[in-house]
């Protein structure tokens, strides 16, 4: 049986996990690939420590070079993030002739364009599932199963670590510093989780899946990105009281001769499949003219889970390479030459519903005050509610508005921050869009 060598970059919890996965599933793999997928080398700075995986230390190296440079190592796994050292690494590997795996949606967020050039002329493959939604197949799907399908949007909870944070507040109504430190503490979020509740490390993934899913080069500066530390249980209480969940949403969607892409706590509708997502779970709605809607759910993160995406990514390779062929699917889901900068629609051209909290002094005419600068602006109220407060002096008023244009939105609540009668500034979060998938199932 054929050979093929695995040359592994970093053996932390998801390089423990891929070697966990290749050592005790290696005859299941053989018999679905007709070859062995051998390790030839695992490189980490740590080689001493045991991961409870069994391993011949004699494949155990410090060096990444001896990986990427070894003639006799067919693909390299790239597993120690950053945007730097692993760059460097994959870079030199193409160069070499590997094909490439990895699990780093930062880098290809931001250096992806570089790294697919390179890639598309040594004629080599780039797998990447594990970079996007854990073990969730969506870059697969987009790429191969749905490449008939003219995609019309890609909407997803694409960070575990939020949609943790926000289950926890949500069904227990701790403040976001207690759910945070309860994520810190299972392992959902880092000791500095800015990446995660920022929205950052959702806004790499979205840049991935746009690319994917319109033909158009990735483009993360131009992604609109709010996190979720401002969001408080009075707003979670008020959102229930009105049938939504909040949840940090990722949004991307083909209109007219530009991409909306943009991520931030949104209101779900609790008939809506995404309202029912939680914990640290992922999911991912695909629209497309021919499938209408195909909704993706699983573990967004995990040892298994990522290990999992990253195999996967290595037995579809090594068939390519059984079939002396490479590239047989497009890189990024399109021929190059069909790849087109798409512009991202500026955010204040966005039109959504809106969830408003004002503090406002409790005395006849505030809320004709506030209704008619909204008015002002074109911002229809669909509905108010002024719940009571032990503040004898404020009252908290929450509106829901119908569709509105983000930049009259946000001139609207400058309007209404400035006024004596309110107190403090007002909560803003969207309302999430109509047409998604209700849970009919």
């Amino acid at each position: 049986m054929r050979q093929i060598n695995v040359g592994i970059i970093g053996f932390g919890t998801v390089g423990t996990g891929v070697v966990k996965l290749l050592t005790e599933s290696r005859e299941l793999i053989s018999s679905r690939i007709g070859a062995e997928l051998h390790i030839k080398y695992v490189a980490d700075l740590d080689i001493e420590r045991d991961r409870g995986v069994k391993i011949d230390k004699s494949v155990l190296v410090t060096d990444i070079d001896t990986v990427v440079s070894d003639p006799c190592v067919d693909i390299v796994v790239e597993l120690i993030g950053g945007e730097t050292i692993a760059k460097t690494a994959i870079m030199k590997a193409i160069e070499n002739g590997k094909h490439v795996v990895t699990a780093n949606k930062a880098l290809l967020a931001g250096a992806g364009k570089d790294i697919f050039s390179a890639a598309a002329r040594a004629k080599v493959d780039v797998g990447f599932e594990a970079s996007v939604a854990g073990c969730i197949p969506i870059i697969k799907s987009i790429k191969e199963s749905l490449s008939a399908n003219h995609i019309h949007s890609v909407s997803g909870i694409l960070n575990g670590t939020c949609n943790y944070i926000l289950t926890k507040i949500t069904s227990e109504g701790t403040v976001f510093s207690q759910a945070l430190e309860a994520a810190q503490k299972k392992g959902y979020a880092e000791a500095d989780p800015t990446l995660d509740i920022e929205g950052i490390d959702a806004a790499h993934k979205l840049a991935i899946l746009t690319a994917l899913a319109y033909g158009m080069t990735i483009n993360l500066d131009d992604i609109y990105v709010e996190g979720i530390k401002d969001i408080t249980p009075e707003d979670i209480k008020h959102a229930e009281h009105l049938g939504y969940r909040v949840k940090l949403l990722a949004i991307s969607k083909f209109v007219g001769d530009a991409v909306e892409a943009r991520v931030h706590p949104t209101m779900i509708p609790f008939d809506n499949l995404f309202a029912s997502v939680n914990d640290s779970v992922n999911a991912v709605n695909v629209n497309g003219d021919a499938i209408g809607d195909m909704f993706f759910v699983g573990k967004g993160a995990g040892m298994m889970p990522t290990a999992s995406a990253v195999v996967s990514d290595l037995i579809d390779i090594s068939r390519n390479i059984l079939s002396c062929t490479s590239q047989r699917v497009p890189l990024l889901s399109y021929c190059d030459e069909s790849i087109k900068t798409i512009p991202v629609l500026p955010m204040d051209e966005i039109l959504s519903r809106y969830y408003f909290r004002f503090t406002a002094v409790d005395r006849p005419g505030v809320l004709s005050t506030i209704s008619g600068i909204l008015g002002s602006y074109g911002i229809s109220i669909k509905s108010v509610q002024q719940a009571e407060d032990k503040n004898e002096r404020h009252v908290p008023i929450v509106i829901v508005t119908g569709p509105a244009r983000e930049a009259d939105v946000k001139q609207a609540i400058t309007d209404i921050n400035k006024l004596p009668i309110t107190n403090g500034k007002a909560v803003l979060i969207r309302i999430g869009i109509e047409s998604w998938p209700e849970n009919s199932f």
